[in-house]
């Protein structure tokens, strides 16, 4: 299994130089590396050579590929016949092809958040290093397996208990019906079936979100205060879905530069602004990921003695955090980022008794 590195912040060309960076240092260290980056050529023009589809090797150690949602969703495409092949007796799909189809908005984080799983799990890769769009959107993509997840347990049981799902599994005169049209028995026992393979997938993302050993993210961002408030806000959004931030790295020419106090208890490195094409001053400034990663506070700490649930949240003041207990999870919201927190079985169907919010942490009672 790969450590999956990525960076957050504003300044794009600042946060893919560090990317290009941290890709050679850990390429330096003898581990299996690829770069990942977006269609955009900023990564090509900034590595001073074309990037494609597939990876290549641009120095020992270190490969790098381009990922490009047209050509990631045309492959994925025969996978997605296969799926319906094997569920439903006459597919609908075999008419449609790959080479005809239309990236939607969304579609390319999912589509790059698979290849990600895919090239971690071809085992050929020590480290993958992603230079994503660094923002909001780059934190939604890492916590699709949950929110998926989220989704599919929740609507999956209430589509159980329903009459019409009740029905549907109960009736003799539909089952047949269903079975003419698809490959399995849609009964209670089963109703699985089809999700197991996605299920098995959004838990190998759950987990791997959780372990800062397998996905850690640094912020960059520069001594500005509009830059260091937008760092401290993906900061917090990172923590809400569950990602561990490993640290800060402060992109200065100048040495006074302290913005120490506004990320505690995170380390900052600075790293010099360095021009293109000169890296070993910034692969030297770079901290060590892995340990900083390990030694950085867990999003979510579970204390099932006293009862309590901690969600680390800094970034975010307690007017901007919102706890509500709906369903049978309970649901915190901080700034544009909502995330439903299953509970284990001592807590689980338990109401909240109380929350505060104390030095960056939501504190929940049951």
């Amino acid at each position: 299994m790969a450590l999956i590195l990525t960076f957050l912040g504003k300044g794009g060309t600042a946060r893919t130089k560090i990317a290009i960076a941290a890709a050679k240092l850990l390429a330096s260290q003898g581990k299996r590396v690829l770069l990942a980056g977006q269609a955009e050529p900023t990564l090509s023009i900034l590595l001073g050579t074309p990037i494609a589809a597939d990876p290549q090797e641009i120095a020992p150690n270190l490969q790098v590929v381009q990922f490009q949602a047209s050509v990631l969703l045309e492959r994925n495409w025969d996978e997605v016949k296969k799926l319906e092949a094997q569920y439903l007796r006459t597919p609908i799909f075999k008419e449609v092809f790959g080479q005809e189809l239309v990236v939607l908005p969304g579609m390319d984080n999912a589509l790059a958040l698979n290849a990600i799983r895919e090239y971690d799990a071809s085992g050929k890769y020590d480290a993958i290093v992603y230079d994503g769009t660094g923002d909001s959107l780059t934190l939604r993509m890492l916590g699709l397996p949950e929110s998926l997840s989220w989704y599919i347990r929740r609507f999956r049981q209430l589509f159980v208990n329903s009459d019409l799902g009740k029905t549907i599994t109960e009736s003799p005169l539909i089952q047949p019906l269903i079975s003419s049209f698809f490959n399995i028995n849609w009964t209670a026992d089963n109703f699985a079936a089809p999700t197991n393979q996605v299920n098995n997938f959004l838990e190998k993302g759950r987990a791997a979100l959780a372990d800062p050993k397998r996905l850690a993210a640094f912020l960059v961002t520069t001594g500005d205060p509009i830059e260091v408030a937008n760092a401290r806000y993906l900061w917090g959004s990172a923590q809400q879905i569950g990602l561990t931030v490993g640290g800060v790295l402060l992109v200065s020419t100048e040495t006074n530069v302290n913005i120490s106090e506004e990320f505690i208890p995170l380390l900052v490195s600075v790293i010099p602004d360095s021009p293109t094409g000169e890296w070993q001053p910034l692969i030297d400034a770079l901290p060590n990921f892995e340990a900083q990663a390990l030694q950085a506070p867990k999003p979510i700490e579970i204390d099932i003695h006293n009862r309590q649930v901690r969600l680390f949240l800094p970034g975010f003041d307690k007017k901007q955090v919102k706890l509500t207990q709906y369903g049978p999870e309970v649901t915190v919201e901080a700034g544009d980022q909502r995330r439903n927190i299953p509970l284990p079985p001592a807590l689980s169907g338990k109401p909240v008794t109380g929350a505060k919010f104390q030095n960056n942490y939501l504190i929940i009672s049951f």
